[in-house]
């Protein structure tokens, strides 16, 4: 008698789909690591750790998106839900409260948080890659269109850098999120509702 040979085993569109939503993930972290050396955790989703590379301030989307229309040029940023980050040199989470006392902001309430040492944020899925509905997005990419090398520019205090002087200013953003948190702020608290994000959001470095 023949042996009977068992059919092959197809896993059921739910295994498939969790087993192909896990190689995402882990592709995205060696994306992460391997070209930009950025430290990741986690896989769902995958986290990019603070403090390291770089710091994040972290803001509410509208008044990200207001400030971006004020300073032009700027690091990378990445947009989660109703969340915006703001990539900013290593250190900067530190000198924050000074600087906001500094520019005269010292001691008013404003929905802006500096990630810095211990702290994560999402990762959007690597630049030109595709995610799924509701995930994080780069709105400004680790690396403008036109350049595919060299590393990512944050910006730092002195608005300078070792490449010749074309860093963003971190004054100058830290002063345009904190003007637009405090508007929206008083929008707020003068409608009962919060601004809404422009649609017209900033894909590429100025």
């Amino acid at each position: 008698m023949t042996p009977t040979v068992p059919p092959p085993r197809i896993a059921p569109p739910a295994e498939r789909d969790s087993r192909a939503d896990g190689e995402s993930r882990g592709t995205c972290a060696r994306w992460y690591e391997r070209e930009l050396g950025w430290a990741t955790a986690g896989r769902a989703p995958v986290r990019l750790l603070t403090g390291l590379r770089f710091d994040a301030l972290v803001v509410p989307a509208a008044a990200g998106h207001a400030a971006l229309r004020r300073v032009g040029r700027t690091g990378p940023v990445a947009l989660a839900g109703r969340r915006m980050s703001l990539l900013v040199a290593p250190g900067s989470a530190e000198e924050l409260p000074g600087l906001l006392d500094w520019l005269e902001w010292g001691g008013v309430a404003l929905e802006l948080t500096a990630l810095g040492a211990g702290g994560r944020i999402t990762a959007p899925p690597p630049p030109g890659r595709p995610g799924p509905p509701g995930a994080a997005v780069w709105l400004r990419p680790p690396w403008p269109p036109h350049e595919q090398e060299g590393e990512p520019v944050f910006p730092a205090l002195s608005g300078f850098g070792s490449r010749g002087g074309d860093a963003p200013d971190l004054i100058r953003l830290v002063d345009a999120v904190a003007t637009e948190c405090h508007r929206a702020r008083l929008t707020r608290a003068r409608t009962g509702r919060s601004p809404r994000p422009s649609a017209d959001q900033p894909l590429a470095f100025s």
